[in-house]
């Protein structure tokens, strides 16, 4: 039973792999050497050349880290490695949640130190190549320290809260697991902005002005509250802009870039912005989080089906049964399934953002949301002409010329 286990592991992590690099491959020939006519005028020659050039970069650069990944994951099946990190974790303690803590701790730290250097590169090569980075070195190590406590605040409490469930209640434990969970998720939607953000970021209330003049008076047309509205300094790390809503009820607040202000006028900023409302408006924020919440009760429920079974322990080279090796044999095999809900999921986003886009136009100003996501394409060099079956799989956004087109048919 283990063995076939171990089996049907190296199948998913290969077809995953491969099916990966089709895509990939696929998205990338995708585009042309000469401007296609239904991007001129939003892409001029040389700039379309720029983004074909970081296109291909990424493309490359994708390739080595993934391939490089799937080497070391194979690597340590092949060669017991899991089982080796355990037995390093076995000689400190043989508390079932200090083992945990320790085991899932030296994987952490170990994959993030060997895939440093990628990110380097991809900061400090590839985006300054191309003029979007804005990092320090002291800013990218300090954000990396942050992340390590970060992840040992939250992921070490949850996976030490759910062993203890485990042990208190056996098969049971997936209904706290669950609710643990779901409080958590509530919690972090609503207090994200005020205490995750400001970790890395520095946010500020938007200055009184024609831009917040413009968003007040939006605010109150569409019988929407708004009281926090913060710029965010995006710059300190990037060139590139974004805007984002977070939050709940009174917690509720609209966050800009710097970079956002700067690139777009007023009404193009407004658009973007009654984008995001609409989301609220439309109640999407509130599905999405009911959803993630029963997807994480269906998680949990499956994984209290075959957490016990010592064959997925066994599997990876460790002979007795034991809760967190269990949960890497677990979270791989059930990794098609996570897959077949994201692709759902994608579909659900996608459809949302075209309901956003169509409440900005009727209620704003189709023109000028055409306008702000064009530009915000051309800063970001996005990719405009991406393959069909790899905005499928992958995008939770429409691609552009499908936003634009949705828009061009409203009527203000």
């Amino acid at each position: 039973m283990a063995q076939t286990i171990f089996y049907i592991i190296i199948a998913i992590l290969v077809v995953d792999y491969f099916s990966e690099r089709i895509l990939e491959y696929l998205n990338f020939k995708s585009r042309t050497a000469k401007l296609p006519e239904e991007l001129e005028g939003i892409y001029d020659a040389e700039k379309y050349k720029k983004q074909q050039e970081y296109k291909k970069t990424n493309y490359k650069f994708s390739f080595l880290t993934s391939t490089f990944s799937f080497i070391v994951i194979l690597l340590m099946l092949f060669f017991k490695g899991f089982a080796f990190v355990d037995n390093i974790a076995h000689n400190f303690t043989t508390n079932p949640i200090l083992l945990a803590l320790i085991f899932f701790g030296i994987l952490f730290f170990a994959f993030d130190i060997i895939n440093t250097p990628f990110s380097l590169y991809d900061t400090f090569a590839i985006e300054e190549k191309f003029g979007f980075n804005k990092t320090t070195v002291k800013t990218f190590f300090l954000d990396k320290i942050k992340s390590w406590l970060l992840a040992i605040i939250i992921g070490g409490g949850f996976i030490s809260l759910i062993i203890w469930f485990y042990l208190k209640t056996t098969n049971m434990f997936w209904i706290y697991a669950w609710i643990l969970v779901s409080i958590f998720s509530i919690f972090i939607t609503m207090f994200y902005s005020t205490i995750i953000v400001p970790l890395f970021n520095k946010q500020t209330p938007l200055e009184a002005g024609d831009l917040r003049n413009e968003i007040s008076s939006f605010s109150k047309k569409v019988g929407f509250r708004l009281m926090n509205i913060f710029v965010i300094n995006g710059s300190k790390r990037s060139t590139k802009a974004n805007a984002y809503f977070s939050g709940l009820g009174a917690k509720k607040r609209i966050v800009l870039f710097d970079t956002l202000i700067k690139d777009l006028s007023v009404k193009q900023i407004v658009a973007v912005l009654a984008h995001e409302i609409g989301h609220y408006k439309k109640k999407h924020t509130l599905i999405n989080i009911i959803i993630s919440i029963l997807q994480a009760g269906l998680t949990f429920y499956i994984l209290s089906l075959f957490i016990g079974n010592p064959a997925l322990s066994q599997a990876l080279g460790v002979d007795n049964a034991s809760f967190h090796i269990a949960l890497i044999s677990f979270a791989i095999l059930y990794s098609p399934i996570s897959t077949a809900l994201g692709l759902a999921m994608n579909i659900i986003s996608r459809k949302n953002e075209f309901e956003a886009d169509k409440f900005a136009g009727e209620n704003y100003a189709p023109n000028e949301l055409s306008s702000a996501l064009k530009k915000l394409s051309i800063n970001n060099l996005s990719n405009l002409t991406p393959h069909p079956f790899y905005v499928f799989v992958y995008y939770s956004h429409p691609p552009l010329l499908a936003r634009l087109k949705q828009l061009s048919k409203i009527k203000k």
